[in-house]
């Protein structure tokens, strides 16, 4: 029996090296193109939608203040004791809610969840879904009032 890993999209990939990206960070004090680069050199990434990772990392990084704001009454606990790697995954599919709305809110949110399944807590899916539903609703109602512009990524490619 081979132990195969199972197929992911070029898109899914995007999103779990955006995540990973926000991850790091969070966590360190690289510059946003430097973490980009090292995502870049990572052997699968070339099996991933680089533009969606370029849009999703640099636009969520960008906007991590309003995101934050947007996500903060949701939270069930101080924004302190949310877990950096949800934390990220919050940001990353808040942004492509609010700056994609070509992607349709339940991928957006299955992704998400998902990732989370991979990286994250136990229950931490049921947590990441709780809060998107809500975002994608409040977007739903009120269009997005902050910036969905991201830096110039050609630096960093």
């Amino acid at each position: 029996m081979t132990d195969k890993k199972p197929y992911k999209s070029p898109r899914r990939r995007a999103r779990e090296f955006a995540v990973q990206a926000l991850y790091q960070a969070a966590l360190n004090q690289k510059a946003a193109p430097e973490i980009a680069n090292y995502s870049r050199e990572h052997t699968d990434f070339k099996r991933a939608d680089s533009e969606l990772f370029n849009q999703l990392f640099f636009g969520a990084l960008s906007n991590q203040v309003p995101y934050m704001m947007a996500i903060r009454p949701h939270l069930d606990r101080d924004e302190k004791l949310v877990n950096p790697i949800e934390r990220a995954i919050l940001l990353m599919a808040t942004h492509e809610l609010h700056a994609m709305p070509e992607t349709p809110r339940a991928v957006v949110i299955n992704e998400a969840i998902e990732i989370t399944k991979t990286f994250g807590g136990t229950d931490s899916h049921k947590f990441i879904n709780s809060i998107l539903d809500k975002i994608a609703d409040e977007l739903a109602k009120n269009p997005p009032i902050f910036n969905n512009t991201s830096p110039d990524t050609e630096a960093a490619e």
